[in-house]
């Protein structure tokens, strides 16, 4: 009798095993490693401020130059780049460095891009300053330009504050905005770039940094605040 009871609950020690097994099995992986509240309530420490309080900070001054980087500060232009890739150098950069591109880009292809909300208020908050504002960007220059027109029409800028836009380039190992910002004296200058940020620092200046669309075709996205600048809160579109 002892016998039997030994085996019987042998047999239901191998199902249980087989049970077990079997639910193992057949339990889905999880679809990803989850997340901790602690994880979600964690934050980065960068000094973050709003279009308000840049104004705020500005009460009491004297109007000043400022400016501003154009594509992926002011402009989405991500549209053309794309389109010039496409039609330039499927898959590879090489149209950065093309001049047909350029002139492409320069007289025309900024129709399709947006101008961004946080751009918006920023110029109409300096321009009821009485400040000057200047468009810097790393763009090549090209012998015509409609760039210039088509910030006037986007942000409403009247005739007598429009300055031409300054093709700066980028020549690698360079920093070419910076002499820019000092040649107009500007003390606050916008971007979403570490180039544009270090330029106004060279000079100087109080860089503020604007976010890069996550969708934007300049990759990989810089990292905001990284070298101790105020980023403005909401500012990828």
């Amino acid at each position: 009798m002892r016998k039997i009871a030994l085996a019987l609950s042998a047999v239901c020690l191998l199902a249980g095993f087989n049970h077990a097994a079997l639910a193992t099995e057949s339990a889905p992986a999880p679809l990803n490693p989850g997340v901790t509240v602690a994880q979600l309530a964690q934050q980065v420490p960068i000094h973050w401020v709003s279009v308000a309080q840049i104004e705020n900070s500005l009460l009491g001054r004297a109007p000043i130059a400022v400016g501003f980087d154009i594509d992926d500060t002011v402009l989405f232009s991500s549209p053309g780049f794309y389109r010039g890739q496409k039609e330039f150098s499927p898959g590879k950069q090489d149209y950065l460095k093309n001049p047909a591109f350029w002139e492409k880009m320069n007289n025309g292809w900024d129709d399709f891009s947006m101008p961004k909300e946080v751009a918006k208020s920023l110029i109409t908050m300096h321009l009821k300053r009485g400040d000057s504002v200047y468009f810097v960007t790393g763009r090549s220059q090209t012998k015509t330009e409609t760039v210039t027109k088509t910030l006037q029409s986007d942000f409403l800028i009247p005739e007598p504050s429009v300055n031409p836009v300054i093709f700066a380039g980028d020549k690698e190992g360079q920093n070419t905005k910076t002499q820019w910002l000092k040649e107009k004296k500007i003390k606050i200058f916008y971007g979403d770039s570490d180039n544009d940020i270090t330029a106004a620092q060279d000079v100087g200046a109080r860089g503020i940094r604007i976010l890069r669309a996550s969708n934007s075709s300049y990759q990989p996205l810089p990292k905001a605040g990284s070298f101790g600048e105020e980023v403005i809160v909401n500012s990828e579109y």
